[in-house]
This record gives C-alpha cells, sequence and structure tokens, in this order.
C-alpha cells in the first residue's frame, strides 16, 4: 500500500497541495477526482519519483512494485504480440504464460493480424493501448492510470472495466468518466482546497462528504466572525483604560485566534445552456441509402437509410476507427458520400463540435476574439466577453492567447463558438473529451434541456444513458439504427465483443489469475450488462440529479444482489455440468476395462450430479424470475 502524509507543492504562487494526505489501503481501487489543474497528474508523477516533494512524505514499502501506464513510446520487440509479451515473468514451471497477454489485447481491441503488426505501425491510440496491455500484463502490486479510457472506444472500456474490478492489487485511477469510476474504483478521493479528502462509495458519495462539511465550516466560521466582532467591540470600548489591560489583552489574544473574516471561496463550475432556433416541421434531413469510403480504404458506411427528426437525441456508437466521425462530417457537408444522398430541410441550421473544428482554432486570437468570430451581427459582437465568462474565462483570462490554452480549455473556447449562434441541430464529437467532470455534468444537463435536435459521438455511458433515445451503432463490422435508448440497446442486443461464439450467454476469460465475466445481451441479466445496476440506465422524467442518483442507489439495493446470486447460479450449473462430463468419461473408460465396482460408483455419482443440475436450474428460474420482477419494480 502506499502513505501520502502532509505533502505540499506548488509551482510559483499555484499552489496545487498543502498538508495532503493520503492512504490506499491493501486490495482498494481508488478513484482520484478534482477540477483539471488541481494536481491529480502531479500526484502520481510524485508517487513515481519523476516530481519533487516541496513537503511531507510519500512511503511506498521496499518490494512493492507499481506499473503506470506511459504515453511516451518505446518499443524494441519486433511484433504487438512479442512487444506485450515481453513483460511476462515465467510461471513456476518456467513457462511464459502467453495467453493471459493474448485476452488482454484481445480485450483492448487488438484483432489477430495486428498481433503480428509491427507496433511502430499501430496509430498512436492503439500504440497507448500496447503501453496499457504490458502494464497490465506486468501484473504490479499497484496500478496508476492517468486517463486509461482517453484512447479506448466503448467496448474496450467495457472490458477494462470488467478486468479492473477483478484485479486483485491496488488501483489509483484518474478519468473524467464519472460512470467508469464509480463502475471500477471502491473508494473515491477528492482534492479539494489544497487537501486530499477520501470516502468509500462513489463519486457522488464524496461530494455528498464534502458539501456536508463545507456546510459546517461555513456556519462555524460565520459563528466565530459573529464572536470576533463582539470582542473587537469590548477591545475598543476598554483598550485605554488601565484597569482594564489584562483583560484587553486576553480579548485580544482570543480574537486573533478566531476567524479573518474572509468567506470560503467556492469553485467555479461551467454552467451555460445552447440556444435554439425555431424549426418549422417535423423531418429535418433524410439519408437515402449512403455509402463512404476513403481512397483506397475500406467502405466505413454502406447502404445507411435514417431519417432525423425534430427533437431526436441520437448517439452514434461503435469501436474506434469504424465511421462514426465520418458520419457527422458527411451531415456537416465536409465529405461528401460516395454514393447515395442526404437531403436536408431548408429551415435546418446545424451547430458542429469536432476534433477537426478545435484543431481550426486561430491560434493567435484571443479567446475573446476567437469567440467572436461565431457572432455574425457586428452589433452583438460585445457578447463575446460575457460567453467567455460563462466558458470559465473571466477577467484576463478572456485575453489569453488560444495557442497557450491546454486542450480541455480549447474545447472550451469551441463550445463558446457553438453557444454564441443559435441552431436546431447539434453535432458533437466526442465532446467530452479534455472536459472534468463537473463540466461534463453541466454538458449533460444543458443537452436535458436544448429543445432542438442533437446527434454525440461518445464513449461517455453516463452521457449515453442520460441522453440518447435512439441510436446509431457501428459494431461488428455494420452500421445499423437502433430505436430506443442505450439501456434497451444493452439489453436487446449488445455489443458484439461481449457475446461467446455459437450463442452462448456467457463467457469466463481467466486472465492471470483474475477472473473477468463477459456477459452478452442474451443472459438472463443481460439488462445489466456492466456489472453494475448503474449501469442500466437513469431515469430522466421529472427527476432532477440528486432524484436519480437517490433512485439508482434504492434499485442497486435491490437488483445488485439477485444479480450476484444468479451469476453464482450459471458459475455452478457450469461446474456441475464439465463435472457430468468427466464422470460420462470416466465412465466409458470403467465399462471397457469391465470394472464392475467403478461403474456402480460412477453411475451413482452421476446420478447425484444430474440431480444437482436440475436443482440448480431450477434455482436459475426462481432467481430469474424474481430479478425480472424486480426490474420491472425499479425500470430504468
Amino acid at each position: 500500500m502506499i502513505q501520502i502524509q502532509n505533502v505540499t507543492k506548488s509551482f510559483g504562487v499555484q499552489v496545487l497541495l498543502d498538508g495532503a494526505s493520503l492512504l490506499v489501503g491493501d486490495h482498494e481501487r481508488v478513484g482520484l477526482v478534482g477540477r483539471n489543474g488541481c494536481g491529480k497528474s502531479t500526484l502520481f508523477k510524485m508517487i513515481l519519483g519523476q516530481e519533487c516533494l516541496d513537503g511531507g512524505s510519500i512511503d511506498i514499502p521496499k518490494t512493492y512494485s507499481i506499473g503506470y501506464l506511459q504515453q511516451h513510446i518505446n518499443f524494441t520487440h519486433a511484433t504487438v504480440h512479442e512487444e506485450a509479451c515481453s513483460v511476462l515473468k515465467p510461471n513456476e514451471d518456467g513457462w511464459l504464460e502467453e495467453h493471459k497477454v493474448e485476452a488482454i489485447l484481445f480485450g483492448l481491441g487488438f484483432d489477430e493480424e495486428s498481433m503480428h503488426k509491427s507496433p511502430m505501425l499501430l496509430s498512436g491510440g492503439f500504440q497507448i493501448r500496447l503501453n496499457l496491455a504490458k502494464v497490465l500484463a506486468s501484473e504490479p502490486d499497484m496500478l496508476l492510470l492517468d486517463e486509461p479510457t482517453n484512447y479506448l472506444d466503448i467496448v474496450s472500456m467495457r472490458w477494462l472495466s470488467r478486468f479492473l474490478r477483478g484485479w486483485k492489487g491496488e488501483v489509483l485511477l484518474i478519468t473524467h468518466d464519472h460512470h467508469f469510476m464509480d463502475e471500477v474504483c471502491t473508494h473515491t478521493a477528492g482534492i479539494h482546497r489544497h487537501k486530499i479528502r477520501k470516502v468509500k462509495g462513489t463519486v457522488e458519495k464524496l461530494r455528498e462528504t464534502i458539501a456536508e462539511e463545507e456546510e459546517v465550516a461555513q456556519r462555524t466560521q460565520e459563528n466565530e466572525q459573529r464572536k470576533k466582532e463582539q470582542l473587537e467591540r469590548v477591545i475598543e470600548r476598554f483598550r485605554y483604560k488601565a484597569a482594564k489591560a489584562a483583560m484587553v489583552q486576553s480579548k485580544i489574544k482570543a480574537a486573533a485566534k478566531l476567524a479573518n473574516g474572509e468567506r470560503l471561496t467556492h469553485e467555479r463550475n461551467l454552467d451555460f445552456s445552447f440556444t435554439e432556433t425555431p424549426f418549422p416541421g417535423k423531418r429535418m434531413l433524410q439519408i437515402k441509402g449512403i455509402s463512404f469510403a476513403y481512397p483506397d480504404g475500406p467502405e466505413l458506411i454502406t447502404d445507411l437509410t435514417l431519417e432525423i427528426f425534430k427533437g431526436d437525441r441520437i448517439a452514434v456508437i461503435g469501436p474506434n476507427g469504424r465511421g462514426k466521425t465520418t458520419l457527422l462530417n458527411l451531415i456537416a457537408k465536409e465529405l461528401q458520400p460516395t454514393a447515395g444522398e442526404i437531403s436536408y430541410n431548408p429551415n435546418l441550421q446545424i451547430n458542429y463540435f469536432g476534433q477537426t473544428n478545435i484543431n481550426r482554432l486561430n491560434l493567435d486570437n484571443t479567446v475573446e476574439e476567437e469567440i467572436a468570430t461565431a457572432i455574425e451581427e457586428v452589433s452583438q459582437k460585445s457578447r463575446a466577453r460575457g460567453l467567455a465568462g460563462l466558458m470559465m474565462f473571466s477577467g484576463d483570462a478572456a485575453l489569453k492567447k488560444v495557442k497557450v490554452l491546454s486542450g480541455g480549455e480549447r474545447s472550451r473556447v469551441l463550445l463558446g463558438k457553438i453557444l454564441a449562434s443559435a441552431c436546431n441541430m447539434l453535432l458533437l464529437d466526442e465532446p467530452t473529451n479534455h472536459l472534468d467532470m463537473e463540466s461534463i455534468e453541466s454538458l449533460i444537463d444543458a443537452l436535458e434541456d436544448y429543445e432542438g435536435t442533437a446527434l454525440v459521438v461518445t464513449h461517455d455511458e453516463e452521457l449515453l444513458h442520460a441522453f440518447a433515445n435512439r441510436l446509431v451503432v457501428f459494431d461488428g463490422g455494420t452500421c445499423r439504427i437502433f430505436e430506443g435508448t442505450y439501456a434497451d440497446f444493452l439489453e436487446k442486443v449488445g455489443w458484439a465483443s461481449e457475446k461467446k461464439p455459437g450463442g452462448a450467454n456467457s463467457a469466463n476469460i481467466k486472465v492471470s489469475n483474475i477472473d473477468v465475466k463477459t456477459d452478452s445481451s442474451s443472459s438472463p441479466s443481460a439488462a445489466n450488462a456492466n456489472g453494475n445496476a448503474e449501469a442500466g440506465g437513469v431515469p430522466r422524467a421529472g427527476m432532477d440529479r440528486k432524484a436519480r442518483a437517490d433512485y439508482i442507489a434504492e434499485r442497486s439495493k435491490v437488483i445488485k444482489p439477485l444479480e450476484k446470486k444468479l451469476a453464482k447460479i450459471e458459475e455452478d450449473i457450469a461446474k456441475a455440468e464439465a463435472l457430468g462430463g468427466e464422470l460420462e468419461a470416466k465412465l466409458v473408460a470403467a465399462s471397457e476395462s469391465g470394472d464392475g465396482n467403478a461403474i456402480t460408483a460412477i453411475a451413482k455419482d452421476m446420478d447425484d450430479n444430474k440431480k444437482a443440475v436440475d436443482q440448480l436450474y431450477e434455482d436459475w428460474e426462481k432467481t430469474s424470475a424474481e430479478l425480472e420482477s424486480a426490474k420491472d419494480k425499479y425500470p430504468i
């Protein structure tokens, strides 16, 4: 385990940590949260010895190994498979268990062909995935993972979530994905007011705890301020009376110990809303049998037909590199289909937030100037300063050049440009990238309030559950339309890579002493394919965020035990059926050898095992019915 004690760290006048402490105990998986720039990644670097401490200590046992996801590339082997296997240690028999590495590589989205490629021929994102695979396969005591999902698609993220939930050591995780963190972590720690506060449970539990402590601290400060003002009046009244000198000195000392009168400052959250322009009619655009392929590349979209209507909330989902961004570029007229056509209603007005758009920001403009370029009316240009403030560039921050901004700050500038002009259709390509959790929640709130139409490419499952009522799914080599929510999709269809070939309900993969259960959508508990009750979805109508969180917690208390019970029964059935196969083989051998005593004993064992299997299936049917009844009681 790791013990961080009274650590202090500053860069110039910017204080990141001041007397911060954190203990990561045995088998704990701790999510580390905080606003962008608060010191999360710096804390990782200090743990690794890559950054010095200004004060305090970080205690790590001598034999304790730490695995860290490297962003830089340093490959020394000829193929992806060889590079990944280079971290393996021989087992007790001296063998390298390469199947463990292969399971991890497949889980992270590599296929058989890519296994034999040179690592240097991979895209940047897959090179980072290879680094992640090496870290996981090396089996350190602790994993330090800084935004591991940034280079993963939704399918790989779901696999990584299951893998980490089975990790036997410790995990310290930074991610902007609230949903992913809550699935993986047993504890949540937050950097707040330069300290670290840790609780057992979810991000929401940490926030509630901090909010309660802030309220107590504020009341205490206000009480102390009133007491100080009373003391100061007494001091002023008797300051020049010699007989009261001792009493006055006592009051001065007491007043010095009380509050200084400065109220607690509050961290500002991104708070905005999209502006809708009216749209008369219902159908906004019609996609008729379009196909698209880049020159000398595979066909990404084949014969896609889709009508988009006013008020649609469409999520475009699937593994990376399958055509999701291409579809948005086609709708935005930045690309032309190689076949078919897209018909637009003349009243349609589109705003497009995309990664290529972020790259097109004028680096020499200030934040205010860049936002102003999106405002057509000269008389309205003054709105740019206010919009910059909404995007958390207040005061002199609005005068920063775009070239000096971080990726997250540039994303906020682009959001500001979208806010500067009204539209009735939003195209958003991975809008949560580079945003912290609080900003992502503001984005989700803004999308829920927006009355226009929105198409969003995302791998953020919290956003998917809260937002989508229709899906465009790129999976299994096809692109298809799914009419329903993301929760409906998981229950009725599911991801192709999470289904066991042959239609079986589930597959158990043994990965370096970690049992990872892969649930397909056809399994009895498939409504919760992620392994968490929270993954099923969030009720929306009539509920605010707090009410949804309470509903999810209540639902989880009822449904999660039933899902665990059902999973245990399924495991027992698999074991019993495997035993039945072994007994049949033994019976054949005993019959061939003419061993009458063995035949009698094996036949009895087979009969007992058959009765056990029959009972297990009865238990499965009963528990499955209870689970379905519970899900009907707590719909998602």
